[in-house]
């Protein structure tokens, strides 16, 4: 028998490899409770990393290609897009003490 090199199809459910994606990662995403507030935490890989930013833990820079966090409130009023809008990059060690 002949080999068929034609992509096969992924699954019946019709989601893009973009959907993939986004549920993928938001199954990295998680919520912690520090302080009595809730938090987003979004691990960032260090191909990831692109940009750096400064950790409001140590007030140090995150340099690019360095795996970080991404945190936000979870549990804000201002609702979801304020919320994301003042999301912070930390590094994990900072962000796991305080």
């Amino acid at each position: 028998m002949p080999r068929n090199n034609r992509p096969r199809k992924r699954g019946s459910s019709g989601h893009s490899d973009h959907g993939d994606l986004s549920r993928l990662l938001d199954g990295w995403r998680r919520t912690e409770v520090r302080r009595g507030r809730e938090w987003n935490v979004q691990p960032v890989g260090e191909a990831s990393a692109v940009k750096s930013y400064t950790c409001p833990g140590c007030g140090g820079v995150i340099a690019p290609g360095v795996a970080h966090l991404v945190v936000w409130r979870a549990d804000g009023v201002t609702g979801d897009a304020a919320d994301l809008e003042a999301r912070r990059h930390w590094h994990s060690g900072c962000w796991r003490i305080a």
